[in-house]
């Protein structure tokens, strides 16, 4: 049997070969349409039960085969694939485009929102019914003859463009490497030298093998302290996928294109742009409201990135002949002078974060404040270095997740979490249960260690365990508001950057660490100096994402942005950035967030979160880190209620008031 027809469970992916996929998605595509026909029919009457029991079970078996696919597409890239993977996107596309676009079956729902029995729906249930109504005008439901096709055509093409753009970085990150001496890497850790060293063996070549996987690109930039080599490491890295770096693999006509469709789309649908479209189904209300929030905290963090920017120009022209500090001089100022002011480096911590007691340590406060337990499961994987696990409560299944840690070739860098499955209270009566996949890039181990993470790296491993615990916990029964699903995408960073809070805690820390060699947990003298370093240049970090926010915002709440992309960056760039990059620096042509992950008009998002994180942390600052209380109310207010209700109101059950600012500059040492 074809292994993507079985979703019966979890996915086959060791056996799912690129040969499956058309014949797979076409069964599956054409079981999709004839229980789309079904659904709009006079058999299936207007109840949310019925039409769940027709449509939901056929697209959601659609929706987790694709997925598979999609997600080898993302961690196991290979040409057989992928082309597997282009030749359907089309197909999967256009039936989605025609689902969410049915004036038939807008017109069920509808009437199920109007009907005697709406008002004994159960919340959630109404929550869901209404954001599928709003969805349906978002789809273009209410458009009709030739703006009907046309808006079908443009969503095929962005979602063609936007694969392609993905493509294109990845090709552009894995088309590139360097064979270093030992003379251009003088300062970089051991660890990477010798990672670096086992690539080149592996090629057959002398020296050692720098790429622009971030494991492997960030320690020369950080460390290494042959400016040369950083240089020309950093313009690589900044010209990926651009016309001055990789011609082949250029992502200017195609962000053009997209930000064009975009606003097309915008206006079919009657929005004034892009940015709007974006913002109906988010908390904020209007772009006009976001450009004031990021300006108002970038003009806040500004004076600090004003200091951190002189401290650090003082410190490299005293102290490394750096005069004319450069972009590529940054990270190796940077991790110098918090060296000479803090008496210790990432590099040094690194030593104590080892993989295995760093994840013992998360699961142990997961296991804590949300009383589950974690245990080691098995099921199909797509690489050697893939684990599995399973979350329980009492004995009962709660959720699993796939654990895919390392950076390899043909895998899209970054981290994420992505759902394999929703929790769903299924038509035939059964509870499935959710399954969520988390990725990250970190470097593997070497020569038989294990893999030894910065105090970056626990970070992100936290952030993206956030989501992966929003998606596992909840307790909704209803597909669409279970989990991430219906939450607002300005709120869904509220459980991973609240996650990120633990990782710099004593009483946490002291039990996750040990050192790679004695074992010996972390020492107190070293996190007091961490701590002393947290906020280190968090000015300049602050304006950096506002810079990236402000840059999305602008681009889809202009009309005619597309034939300006450069000078609106440039722009932005003049009115907050305080130590603006160089003249060739081509970050928007790999700036996949908002031109192939999702992040389109909502990479404010991150920072309109963190204002809601914060806050939700001081909870637990006022009442004990580990209070098994707070974990309980945050679990049962915010993480099982998912999508079911407004995540403001949720944020009000858990915190009991609005959300405030003021926790968000305390963390950031700019109260």
């Amino acid at each position: 049997m074809n292994p993507l027809l079985d979703t019966s469970d979890l996915p086959r992916f060791a056996e799912i070969r690129p040969e499956h996929v058309t014949p797979a998605v076409d069964e599956l595509l054409k079981a999709a349409y004839e229980a789309l026909e079904r659904a709009v029919g006079d058999e299936v009457p207007a109840d949310y039960d019925a039409l769940s029991a027709v449509l939901d079970v056929a697209t959601e078996r659609l929706g987790r085969a694709w997925g598979a696919v999609s997600h080898l597409n993302a961690v196991a890239d290979t040409p057989e694939l992928r082309a597997a993977y282009n030749e359907n996107l089309p197909k999967v596309t256009e039936f989605y485009t025609r689902l969410g676009a049915d004036e038939r079956l807008y017109a069920k729902y509808k009437a199920i929102a109007s009907g005697p029995g709406a008002a004994a729906l159960r919340p959630a249930r109404r929550r869901a019914l209404a954001n599928a109504i709003r969805d349906f005008v978002l789809s273009g439901a209410e458009l009709t003859g030739a703006a009907k096709e046309r808006f079908a055509q443009i969503q095929e093409r962005q979602a063609e463009l936007s694969q392609k753009f993905s493509e294109h970085v990845l090709d552009a990150t894995d088309g590139f490497a360097y064979y270093a001496t030992d003379e251009e890497l003088a300062g970089v850790p051991d660890d990477a030298k010798q990672a670096a060293r086992a690539a080149a063996e592996r090629e057959g070549k002398d020296g050692y093998r720098i790429t622009l996987q971030f494991p492997s690109y960030f320690p020369v930039m950080q460390y290494g302290s042959h400016r040369p080599l950083r240089e020309r490491l950093y313009r690589a890295y900044v010209t990926r996928a651009s016309e001055l770096g990789a011609p082949a693999h250029d992502n200017s006509q195609l962000m053009r294109e997209l930000l064009a469709l975009r606003q097309e789309e915008a206006r079919l649908l009657g929005h004034e742009n892009y940015a709007c479209v974006s913002l109906v189904p988010k908390m904020a209300d209007s772009p006009r409201q976001v450009l004031d929030f990021l300006r108002d905290l970038a003009r806040r963090a500004r004076p600090y990135a004003e200091r951190d920017l002189a401290e650090l120009r003082e410190f490299a022209a005293a102290e490394l002949g750096l005069t004319d500090l450069a972009a590529w001089d940054l990270a190796y100022a940077s991790e110098k002078l918090k060296e000479k002011r803090y008496a210790f480096s990432d590099q040094e911590v690194k030593q104590y974060f080892t993989e295995p007691k760093v994840l013992e340590g998360l699961f142990r406060i997961i296991e804590t404040l949300f009383e589950v337990q974690i245990r080691p499961d098995e099921a199909p994987v797509w690489h050697p270095s893939v684990r599995f696990f399973r979350i329980e409560r009492g004995g009962e299944l709660v959720g699993q997740f796939y654990l895919d840690l390392y950076a390899r070739t043909g895998k899209r860098s970054g981290a994420w979490m992505d759902d394999v499955r929703g929790r769903w209270a299924r038509p035939e009566g059964r509870l499935q249960t959710p399954v969520a996949h988390l990725v990250c890039n970190f470097a593997e181990g070497v020569g038989g260690r294990p893999a030894l993470l910065t105090h970056d790296n626990v970070i992100t491993l936290f952030h993206e365990f956030g989501h992966g615990l929003h998606h596992m916990l909840t307790q909704v029964d209803d597909l669409g508001v279970a989990g991430i699903s219906g939450v607002e995408w300005d709120a869904v960073e509220l459980p991973s950057q609240f996650m990120e809070n633990f990782c710099w805690e004593w009483d946490v820390l002291k039990h996750m660490t040990a050192h790679v060699e004695t074992g010996e947990p972390l020492p107190r003298e070293l996190y007091d100096k961490m701590v002393a370093a947290k906020n280190f240049q968090s000015g300049l970090q602050t304006l950096r994402q506002i810079e990236f926010a402000l840059f999305d915002m602008r681009l889809h709440a202009e009309p005619g942005s597309e034939a300006r992309i450069q000078e609106v960056l440039d722009e932005v760039r003049r009115e907050v950035a305080v130590f603006p990059p160089p003249e060739f620096n081509r970050m928007q042509h790999s700036f996949s967030h908002i031109f192939a992950g999702g992040y389109a008009a909502g990479y404010y998002s991150y920072k309109w979160a963190e204002v809601l994180s914060a806050d939700a942390y001081s909870a637990f600052e006022e009442e004990g880190v580990l209070n098994v209380e707070t974990g309980r109310r945050l679990r049962r207010e915010i993480l099982e209620a998912g999508g079911s209700r407004p995540a403001a109101e949720s944020f009000r059950a858990f915190r009991g008031r609005e959300p405030r600012i003021d926790a968000l500059l305390r963390h950031q040492g700019m109260a």
